[in-house]
């Protein structure tokens, strides 16, 4: 099958276009870099079944030959970046999700979007489940990811509404692994950097917030089996084991073997309690659950971040 996806050069979706090529698919690859990286697809480039082309997906295109799906994945996502892009994450959320739901309905393709728990906002309910509605502010300061996001949703349900489009939707929760930007501000690249200098590692508040981390082998398959699927409805996709904050900075510390040292900053404003995800749905409808533990997959993230260094240290 031939794919189109959006935010290829991405974390999540240059893993997404390694498993499509590795199955046996053909990859349309769009990126503009606003956030993506050259890096994450390098390997691809000169692959006779992966094409990359420098798009912005907010503004009109059109994708010649056929088309059997499209993946939608173009959106900073990071506190970091969409702080400082905001404008641009809610075009990639409006006009980018309809411009993609355009060449989908054009190509009779299916249609998958990556949405996020962010929909959740600072939940009252725990842990999520599809159902539960979310609580957020839509004027704060992270309103410009969250807001587009659920906007995204709703665009993408209106298409399977009125056009019959054969959509998905991934409400994907805190995802890690390599390939990540480990200066993007989110908590795993900001302690695995951390701990390369040998600490100490910034904890945010008291440490006692909450969140639940996914290796990104086990999101990708999720997301996988996802596109082919017939569920039409949020499902979300993440890893149910919840720690604190300060929990996952001693795991860290831990696995990367420097002694324990955390220092205490300034919570940001409306970052979320609590975040763990009912996976209930994934498992009923996909058959999904992750399999790679969190110290496996921290293992794997830092050998690949010390090689990485060590490769630029060399150079």
């Amino acid at each position: 099958m031939r794919f189109v996806v959006s935010g290829a050069a991405g974390f999540i979706g240059s893993h997404l276009c390694d498993r499509l090529i590795g199955e046996g698919h053909e990859v349309v690859a769009l990126d503009n870099f606003l956030t993506g990286s050259r890096r994450n697809i390098a390997h691809l480039l000169g692959h006779a079944r992966f094409c990359f082309r420098e798009q912005d997906v907010t503004q009109p295109f059109s994708v010649d030959g056929a088309v059997d799906g499209v993946l939608h994945l173009a959106s900073p996502a990071s506190p970091k970046d969409y702080l400082e892009h905001p404008i641009e994450t809610l075009d990639a959320g409006s006009l980018g999700t309809r411009n993609l739901l355009e060449l989908a309905r054009r190509h009779g393709a299916r249609f998958l979007l990556a949405s996020t728990s962010e929909c959740y906002g600072d939940p009252l309910e725990h842990p999520q489940s599809e159902t539960y509605w979310g609580h957020v502010n839509p004027v704060g300061p992270r309103s410009c990811y969250d807001e587009s996001k659920r906007f995204a949703e709703a665009l993408t349900m209106a298409y399977h509404r009125v056009f019959g489009l054969r959509t998905t939707i991934a409400r994907i929760f805190n995802t890690y692994g390599p390939r990540m930007q480990l200066d993007d501000g989110r908590v795993v690249p900001a302690f695995i950097e951390q701990a390369l200098r040998g600490g100490p590692l910034v904890v945010y508040g008291d440490g006692s917030q909450t969140r639940s981390f996914c290796y990104i082998s086990d999101m990708v398959e999720g997301l996988y089996r996802l596109l082919f699927s017939d569920e039409r409805y949020p499902v979300n996709l993440g890893n149910p084991r919840e720690l604190t904050i300060l929990e996952f900075a001693r795991y860290v510390c831990q696995v990367a073997g420097i002694p324990e040292r955390i220092e205490y900053a300034p919570l940001p404003e409306d970052d979320p309690k609590r975040r763990q995800p009912d996976i209930a749905k994934a498992r009923r409808v996909l058959g999904w659950e992750p399999v790679v533990s969190l110290e496996e997959g921290l293992r794997r993230t830092l050998e690949h971040f010390r090689a990485q260094r060590a490769d630029a240290d060399e150079r």
